[in-house]
């Protein structure tokens, strides 16, 4: 096994790792009295993720890896972390909000709205430079950032009327 399907194999697996955390958080959320808000544009996050791993697989699993890329990669690891720790059991990959309940405003919230999908940009566009694979980096950090600018759009607004904290990130 190569060292970039090492790399690959690992992010998968921390992909699907969170996908069981976020639908477990959802559901004790919804069962608190939380509402799912611009669930319509959820699937389209979930092609787009879906597409750029799968892409990473068909092109990425036996090229040389860029070290420094993977730096910056595993860098931003420890931020997503943080951003986790920080949402505890509000994290989720949906927009979920919970009547009264305080914002959160600890950890990488202090410094930013949406700390997560910065993250996310830069994860999507380091993983394939890491496999040098510069074309997908671009492809695909074009589409994170047409589906992001719907998201954050529909997060602002569900924050902004209804004075709900953020509970979500991808």
């Amino acid at each position: 096994m190569s060292f970039a399907s090492v790399i690959l194999a690992l992010v998968t697996l921390q992909r699907l790792g969170e996908l069981v955390l976020s639908r477990r958080n959802t559901e004790r959320l919804l069962a608190r009295g939380a509402v799912e808000v611009g669930a319509n544009h959820y699937p389209l996050i979930v092609l787009v993720h879906a597409g750029w791993l799968t892409a990473l697989w068909i092109w990425g699993r036996d090229q040389d890896v860029n070290l420094a890329a993977l730096a910056g990669f595993l860098l931003l690891q420890g931020l997503r972390i943080w951003i986790l720790v920080a949402l505890g059991p509000r994290w989720t990959t949906r927009i979920v909000v919970l009547p009264g309940a305080p914002p959160v405003a600890s950890g990488p919230y202090r410094y930013l709205p949406h700390p997560n999908y910065a993250v996310v940009v830069g994860e999507i566009a380091l993983l394939p430079l890491t496999l040098h694979l510069p074309r997908l980096a671009l492809m695909f950090t074009l589409l994170n950032l047409a589906v992001l600018a719907v998201r954050i759009r529909i997060e602002n607004r569900a924050l902004s009327v209804s004075d709900w904290p953020r509970t979500s990130t991808p």
